[in-house]
């Protein structure tokens, strides 16, 4: 019935209202929601879910920032790129004798002679910085047919502007009255002001808004999102992992600062716009349900397909083939290319990151890179939803940042190259690397690249420590001989036999090979007894035949495996399988030592 009542997508503050009010009268004290729902997160799951309200909620980014309505409903996308630490701000408060919230809103009122009272709740949320996903291709598009899991979702109990005796003349004056804002971070959580009053003649008010740090002016083309997070574990959301937030979306182009008036409260935070960013230079949304994605959850438009061997061995043999065309008729390249797109660290035992195949194809020269290289990039853009191309040089090393830096002057994490989401593709072109000086910044990068190579991980800098950061990044290296700088898991020298172009592929073939990657990827694989005691014996042979064998060449040769059962589907290693990863490594030993 309240559907009836109450539009969730136009005034999804209204429903959040009724809900507090009924809760209120049935005799809870509103000092007990702190930090939980009062109903409201079961009324927009009806709606978004059992409704099928969720297909109609439009989402966040560059081409409707200037069509969606503040304090409507939105979803926006995006990887977590800092976490701006915790917000104090007046949950709940008396109006004369009925009790209001302001949960889920950027500014409400409530008479500043209050401000001590025990008839005000002040309530704490979250700050996270949200980005687009960093390398994001141009074909990731949204979809209706996207939609959530109910029973995959995590909710942020909704909030509420202040009390409207007219919905209509509120909406208006949302992003137009300033009061004071309570801020807390993790370290220092004081209260201040940092507001400007409503017009002279109204009654004294007070916002809690955002009290951020220093949030960079956006570019239009790659909007980011203040996000606000109410009643939700800090263990739900993580550095760099990229979420698809759904909430009450709150921006102002022509945030109000009048200079001329000696307000008080309006000097405060006439001071603070040199160090803060108001709401007119990056959006808000107050989030009542997020959800953890996944590379799959970006191949929107591809087929739902079932997981029949035969299928999966037509897709792979096209895929196969593609890329060896591409390659110029290379399969071995070919082959090795596919376990590297399907590789991803889906373990960690010790500091080894269990499943990461990089490579580093060799023989790669100016000429040879113009077109095999750019047929390569395009491809990978073509197929992966999140790429990079690093453009490896010496002055590329000594200029620039690869790892987060924390910059405490803004307290703000100054994001890096290597600041990537999980399933991220990054292809280094070391063909361009001459002889050189690395300076100081050009050591460390270099340190940096081989650290993620190695082990998965990104020390990021905070000037007083170093923080390794765990990562799932495919590694590519093209490059002239053997990398010295980025040791990759496997080597081979690149073969081609032919410049022939590959043929155009239509849009449903490719669609299949992006749903049949990120699919293949998601699998989980095991190894049957029986079959473990032949790895066994295989490796222990491999051993007495070659004593340089170390336990790294056991694991990548185990993950070859892995990877090449789940190229064909199959969950389970099986002889053949074992075989084939056994064959290519040989022709690629054989081909390292021909190269010789």
């Amino acid at each position: 019935m309240v559907g009836l009542l109450y539009d969730f997508l136009a005034n999804p503050l209204g429903a959040v209202r009724l809900t507090f009010d009924k809760a209120v009268a049935t005799g809870s004290d509103p000092a007990v929601f702190d930090g939980k729902d009062w109903g409201a997160t079961d009324l927009f799951r009806q709606f978004l879910f059992d409704d099928g309200g969720l297909s109609q909620v439009p989402f966040l980014n560059p081409s409707t920032i200037t069509t969606v309505q503040p304090n409507t409903l939105v979803r926006f996308r995006g990887m977590i790129q800092d976490m701006l630490g915790n917000e104090l701000y007046v949950g709940t408060y008396k109006d004369g004798e009925t009790w209001r919230t302001n949960k889920f809103g950027d500014f409400f009122q409530f008479p500043m002679a209050t401000d001590s009272s025990p008839d005000m709740r002040v309530w704490e949320r979250r700050l996270l910085y949200c980005v687009p996903v960093p390398g994001q291709n141009s074909w990731i598009e949204h979809s209706s047919e996207s939609l959530l899991n109910p029973s995959s979702i995590s909710s942020s109990p909704q909030r509420e502007k202040r009390h409207r005796e007219d919905d209509t003349a509120i909406n208006d004056m949302d992003m137009q009255v300033t009061n004071e804002e309570v801020h807390a971070s993790t370290s220092n959580k004081k209260m201040r002001e940092d507001g400007i009053t409503s017009n002279p003649g109204d009654t004294p008010t007070a916002d809690i808004g955002s009290a951020t740090s220093v949030l960079p002016y956006f570019d239009r083309t790659s909007l980011p999102c203040l996000v606000k997070i109410y009643d939700s574990p800090e263990s739900d959301l993580k550095l760099n992992d990229v979420f698809e937030f759904i909430g009450v979306f709150t921006f102002d182009p022509e945030f109000p600062v009048d200079k001329n008036d000696n307000n008080d409260l309006e000097s405060i935070l006439d001071d603070d716009t040199r160090i803060q960013m108001p709401p007119s230079k990056v959006p808000r949304l107050h989030c009542l349900i997020h959800r953890k994605l996944s590379t799959q959850d970006f191949i929107t438009g591809s087929p739902t397909l079932e997981l029949k061997s035969q299928l999966m061995k037509a897709i792979r043999e096209a895929l196969l083939g593609h890329l060896t065309t591409i390659l110029g008729n290379d399969g071995v390249a070919a082959n090795f290319m596919l376990l590297h797109l399907l590789s991803k660290v889906h373990a960690r035992v010790d500091s080894i990151a269990v499943g990461k195949l990089s490579l580093n194809l060799t023989c790669f020269n100016k000429e040879t890179l113009s077109v095999y290289g750019h047929r390569l990039n395009l491809v990978l853009k073509n197929l992966l939803p999140f790429t990079h191309c690093v453009p490896l040089t010496v002055d590329y090393l000594n200029k620039t940042h690869l790892a987060p830096k924390k910059d405490y002057q803004t307290n703000r994490l100054a994001s890096g190259i290597l600041q990537l989401a999980e399933g991220s593709h990054l292809t280094i072109d070391e063909t361009q690397l001459q002889a050189g000086t690395l300076n100081s910044t050009g050591i460390e990068n270099a340190r940096v690249l081989k650290c993620l190579l190695e082990w998965q991980k990104v020390e990021y800098d905070f000037t007083y420590y170093k923080m390794d950061m765990p990562a799932d990044i495919q590694l590519l290296v093209l490059s002239e001989g053997k990398s010295n700088i980025l040791p990759a898991d496997l080597v081979l020298p690149f073969r081609p036999l032919s410049v022939d172009a590959a043929q155009d592929v239509e849009i449903e073939v490719l669609r299949s090979w992006r749903w049949y990657l990120a699919t293949m990827r998601s699998l989980s694989h095991s190894i049957a007894q029986e079959m473990q005691k032949f790895v066994e014996d295989d490796l222990v042979a491999a051993r007495q035949a070659d004593r340089n064998l170390s336990g790294l060449d056991f694991s990548r040769l185990l993950t070859m495996g892995r990877l090449v059962s789940l190229s064909f589907g199959e969950t389970s290693l099986t002889l053949e399988h074992w075989q084939m990863a056994k064959e290519l490594e040989r022709l690629r030993k054989e081909r390292l030592q021909g190269s010789l």
